[in-house]
């Protein structure tokens, strides 16, 4: 498998930083990986990340853009004392910034993350209590979601419409049963949740088959489901 080659790559290329543990979470942790369509979600634990550390990183990352799915690698670089309430470095959508580890990916690596280097996610990660996660996916409907619903154009975008409801179905099963789902799971909730069938439909296809014909009025249909759905979430358990 191609991702398999590009993964062996970047641990190699790590391998100068010493790194005390690389970790894979999301879908390529949780068995709903598709490759070329999926992303490569990886956390690295780095000794520490000092001006030169972060350049050779660059450099790193900038070695691997030839490779066949590099887009699709996303990396967030802690170290061993790291504040899970600060933002980290990260490397993705080709270039470095800075964004947190949520509960969710924290959760995730406790609960099936995948080991592809050094030590496991519990000897370095503070747990995630069932409250804080909870706390944190509400906050996410309610501050993040919510709002950019409020902004059309995005909504005319294949990810807007995939992640924005396929992240409202596994934040409505977290809520209510306590445990995190994947992507494919999601998408079998949404028809029971009230979401648009014609668009749970297209979003199948682009993931997980053949895509079809755009549905029509999409954008639309995803935003008139989503207010009132994301609304009724927040007042339940906020």
């Amino acid at each position: 498998m191609q991702t398999e080659v590009l993964l062996d790559r970047f641990l190699t290329g790590l391998a100068p930083l010493a790194p005390v543990a690389v970790w894979a979470h999301g879908s390529l942790a949780g068995g709903d990986y598709q490759e070329g369509r999926s992303d490569l979600d990886l956390i690295a634990v780095l000794p520490s990340l000092t001006p030169r550390t972060v350049w050779r990183l660059a450099k790193a990352h900038a070695r691997l853009r030839a490779e066949p799915l590099s887009g699709h690698l996303h990396c967030t670089y802690l170290t061993p004392s790291a504040d899970m309430d600060r933002r980290h470095l990260t490397w993705a959508h080709e270039e470095l910034f800075k964004r947190p580890v949520t509960p969710v990916t924290r959760r995730e690596l406790h609960s099936f993350g995948r080991v592809l280097l050094g030590r496991p996610p519990a000897e370095l990660l503070p747990p995630v209590s069932d409250r804080e996660l909870a706390y944190f996916v509400v906050r996410d409907q309610r501050d993040f979601w919510r709002p950019a619903l409020d902004n059309a154009p995005l909504w005319t975008r294949d990810v807007w419409v995939d992640l924005g409801l396929l992240t409202f179905a596994r934040a409505s099963v977290t809520l209510r049963e306590g445990r995190l789902i994947s992507k494919r799971e999601a998408l079998e909730r949404l028809p029971g949740l009230g979401a648009p069938v014609e668009v749970v439909e297209d979003i199948r296809g682009r993931r997980y088959g053949e895509p079809g014909p755009a549905v029509e009025n999409r954008a639309a249909l995803t935003r008139g489901y989503l207010g009132p759905a994301i609304d009724g979430l927040v007042a339940a358990y906020d």
